[in-house]
């Protein structure tokens, strides 16, 4: 059995990712096969889902430990989730390993992957309007079970199919459904109740044969020793520096996968960065901390801890 050690060191820059954050490892793991070793598609997404049954639960014990997971409303999602995450590896095996398949596959990978980066911005924003209301006690949380049930049933089709929203995805249907949780208590939650998911479309994989095991090896060699490191880091290092970073690559994977081309693909990034600088600049005015403005205001002071979900719990 052949170990690749760049997959083993990609894997593990993912995985210390996933472990600052909470998000992003199917978002980044899968399109790292991709495009940078061209594993297949198919065995790339399924590859990825057999390595996360083994770094997920570090992520959902380190939460489980702090009291941030609500048991029941995690069984809730569960009850949805697992049965479609076999469907989804069963409509992964139907599409086959045909060239149009594989550019099915792809094509709707990136749509999940623009999704999913359009889910991380609308978080964001929705931290910082209402980032004073997350005040919810998790084990106090009364639970609606037809919309937690629906969110796993989505949640758990597009990660059989894609191995994408099981992070970034399912944590904002988690914020619209529950809006007064704060955002540690939903990445508790949705961590805790990805296990069961994952290990579910990791089975389906496993199941219809498309898993390699050199590649998914390497993937775990360098994923759950990394996930460690970035859990135990994670509370040194707000997740606000982390995020629009993750959020950059799986918007740009997103559009490479439906088909934009490199020309266009460098434009279109240059000004989401450009905007994206109008807007720091907008939101913190560096210009103004000489007159002591921006320098130990109230707004100052308690506007980044409400951006990442400090503050809440």
């Amino acid at each position: 059995m052949h170990i690749d050690p760049f997959i083993v060191l990609g894997s593990a820059v993912v995985g210390f990712l996933v472990g600052m954050t909470g998000a992003g490892g199917g978002a980044l793991m899968t399109p790292m096969l991709i495009l940078l070793f061209g594993i297949r598609p198919s065995t790339a997404i399924s590859s990825d889902l057999v390595a996360a049954v083994l770094m997920r639960p570090f992520g959902a014990a380190v939460h489980l430990r702090n009291g941030t997971v609500n048991l029941a409303l995690v069984g809730w999602m569960v009850l949805g989730s697992v049965p479609m995450a076999f469907l989804g590896a069963y409509l992964l095996h139907l599409m086959g390993h045909s060239p149009s398949a594989e550019k099915s596959i792809q094509t709707a990978l990136g749509a999940a992957l623009l999704l999913g980066a359009t889910a991380m911005i609308l978080r964001y924003a929705l931290d910082r309007r209402s980032g004073k209301v997350g005040k919810a006690v998790v084990h106090h949380l009364t639970i609606r079970p037809v919309p937690s049930v629906i969110i796993g049933m989505v949640g758990g089709i597009i990660v059989g199919i894609t191995s994408v929203g099981s992070g970034s995805l399912m944590i904002v249907f988690l914020l619209f459904v529950y809006p007064m949780l704060g955002a540690k208590q939903l990445v508790g939650t949705d961590l805790t109740q990805a296990v069961p998911l994952t290990l579910a479309a990791a089975l389906g994989a496993l199941a219809f044969g498309h898993v390699e095991l050199p590649v998914t090896t390497s993937l775990v060699i360098g994923s759950v020793p990394a996930v460690v490191i970035g859990s135990f880091l994670s509370s040194g290092v707000p997740d606000r520096y982390i995020r629009p970073v993750i959020t950059f690559v799986i918007l740009a994977s997103g559009l490479k996968y439906v088909g934009v081309s490199t020309t266009a693909l460098g434009w279109i990034l240059c000004a989401v960065l450009l905007a994206a600088a109008c807007v720091w600049l907008v939101q913190t005015r560096p210009w103004q901390t000489r007159d002591g403005q921006g320098d130990g205001t109230p707004e100052a002071d308690t506007e980044p801890a409400i951006a990442h979900g400090e503050g809440y719990d």
